[in-house]
């Protein structure tokens, strides 16, 4: 029953990630590369590669992502890397069905030499889409977030922040390239993105906290830890009205890592209490520094 259970969530997991990378390369061949838009992260390297080298970004995006993947697999092990690295290759395989849809001329993408600005905003709401059922499934697009978490990770420092300063570095480079005002519309584009993602992964990088009432509470500690790479903390307890000892587990993680989590627990212990709530504002290792 528990396997039966599992394998329906992977499947979900693996067929939402199939279907929000869809959307995203739709987007980025509709309404992005169509009107020589840019994007952030290794995205954005691809797009700069197909507008100066005419390199398709079905195989730039996987080219850039191969040592990324090394780099995953060597700090966050196997578990964690394979929705990755899912992710990344149905990204790519997308972004080819796109572009023998559009050599075919089955697919018209949409290029406009006025209203930018109709183009930018239905890119960031596809693109937002597209990224906030991966993200929302357990799964990345690799590229950017992997070097993010990596920092994390290492370092301490915010998901997000390294996000964003790839982000603008890779945008930045493109004013070598691109007219201006078309990468300003990026920016806009790039706002309007996060936004959606932030409401279709109810937060992709903000943190969820995880009180959990269990007999297993050691297993479920050492399994976050070693998995996740979370601090935990145990609280002994007693049940108010059954008078029996327990144990209460409680972990902050990246709302990105909450299905994750939820999948360890149910694992070890089927039966657990879960009660998940709102993290307004981390502080400390793992998250952000005082």
């Amino acid at each position: 029953m528990i396997f039966k259970e599992r394998f329906a969530d992977q499947f979900t997991n693996v067929f939402a990630i199939m279907v929000g990378t869809a959307i995203y390369a739709f987007g980025l061949h509709y309404f992005v590369i169509s009107n020589e838009l840019m994007e952030g992260g290794v995205t954005g390297i691809s797009l700069l590669l197909k507008y100066v080298l005419n390199v398709p970004p079905s195989i730039s995006t996987l080219v850039i992502n191969i040592p990324l993947f090394y780099l995953g697999w060597r700090f966050f092990g196997k578990g964690p890397m394979l929705y990755t690295i899912f992710g990344v290759v149905s990204l790519s395989f997308f972004l080819w069905v796109m572009e023998l849809l559009i050599r075919a001329q089955w697919l018209i993408p949409f290029q406009t030499s006025q209203d930018y600005f109709l183009a930018t905003l239905y890119a960031g709401v596809t693109l937002g889409i597209g990224l906030g059922l991966v993200f929302r499934f357990g799964g990345t697009t690799g590229g950017s977030d992997i070097l993010a978490r990596i920092g994390q990770k290492k370092k301490g420092w915010s998901v997000g922040q390294v996000i964003l300063i790839i982000d603008v570095i890779v945008i930045g480079s493109s004013f070598l390239y691109l007219p201006k005002e078309k990468v300003l519309y990026s920016l806009v584009a790039v706002f309007v993105s996060s936004r959606i993602i932030d409401y279709i992964s109810e937060g992709a990088y903000t943190a969820k906290a995880f009180t959990i009432i269990s007999e297993l509470a050691v297993p479920l500690a050492k399994s976050i830890t070693q998995e996740l790479d979370r601090g935990v903390t145990i609280f002994p307890a007693r049940g108010a009205y059954s008078g029996n000892e327990k144990e209460v587990v409680y972990c902050v993680v990246y709302r990105h890592e909450t299905r994750r989590l939820r999948e360890l627990i149910h694992a070890i212990d089927p039966r657990a209490f879960i009660i998940i709530g709102e993290v307004h504002d981390v502080i400390g290792e793992g998250f952000k520094t005082q």
